[in-house]
């Protein structure tokens, strides 16, 4: 199993598994089956989505802005847990072989689960790799050496703030690539690219062969070729979860790849 961008920029699809929605109502829709999500995903990869980040939904997502916090509580309302989003990932491998996966989660649903029955469960769905935004590298070694025993790829978050150490211990121990951080702070659409991103991009680059995708604030097509001029790939998740939060079940899955063909078509028509 391995992650590839197949164009420049790569893009990177954050979903918060078992998010339908809101109902006309204000309620959430049950979906037990993850059917939305699964429509979802396979119209962003037939768009031109490189990988999908299927978010596991949990109560304290103190790394997400309020987009992504309304996106896992009506996941959680909806009865979505880890087993459930594992199995996602399990249909999405077999009917995209070709499409990167990753896992997005935070950590304590994975301990609950059980790091090793974790692992194998994710190995065993076709997961690519997995990216736990509490997880710092230097308290990593139990998680890497289950990550290496399934031959998954773990991720790492590299803020602007990160010290030299820091970032070359995540650029040693990352696979797949690294996820650069836009700014300090959490999920969100922002209004402009900072210029931190492109000099932590910088940074990574004295240590680390990986792509690096750039994500937290990526939310139009500006953004997304502002970041390919620096990076390799854009991580797009709230702007995306928002059209998801006011959209139907059913007209969901051509919205969001009516925003990504946007993205692209957007990209081609710069590089001419």
């Amino acid at each position: 199993m391995a992650i590839h961008f197949h164009r420049h920029p790569g893009l990177v699809v954050y979903l918060t598994a078992g998010d339908g929605g809101l109902q006309p109502g204000g309620g959430v829709h049950a979906r037990g089956d993850l059917s939305v999500t699964r429509a979802i995903a396979l119209a962003a990869i037939d768009a031109g989505a490189d990988v999908i980040e299927l978010g596991v939904p949990f109560s304290d997502p103190l790394a997400d802005g309020p987009v992504i916090q309304r996106a896992s509580e009506r996941a959680i309302a909806a009865g979505t847990r880890l087993v459930d989003v594992l199995k996602l990932a399990g249909e999405l491998r077999a009917a995209r072989p070709g499409a990167g996966l990753v896992i997005f989660s935070y950590l304590n649903p994975i301990l609950r689960y059980g790091m090793r029955e974790f692992a194998d469960a994710a190995a065993g769905a076709g997961v690519d790799g997995v990216l736990l935004t509490d997880m710092i590298v230097e308290e990593a070694d139990g998680y890497l050496a289950e990550m290496e025993r399934v031959g998954l790829a773990p991720i790492f978050l590299a803020a602007p703030t990160s010290p030299d150490e820091r970032l070359r211990a995540i650029a040693e121990h990352s696979k797949g690539f690294i996820y650069a951080i836009s700014r300090t702070g959490i999920t969100g659409k922002q209004q402009n690219m900072t210029s931190d991103a492109a000099a932590l991009v910088e940074r990574i680059r004295r240590w680390s062969k990986l792509p690096v995708a750039v994500g937290f604030g990526i939310s139009n097509a500006n953004h997304f070729a502002q970041v390919g001029e620096f990076a390799d790939a854009a991580v797009i998740g709230s702007a995306i979860v928002e059209l998801i939060e006011r959209s139907t079940p059913e007209h969901a899955p051509g919205e969001v790849s009516r925003f990504i063909e946007g993205l692209r078509q957007h990209d081609l028509a710069q590089a001419l």
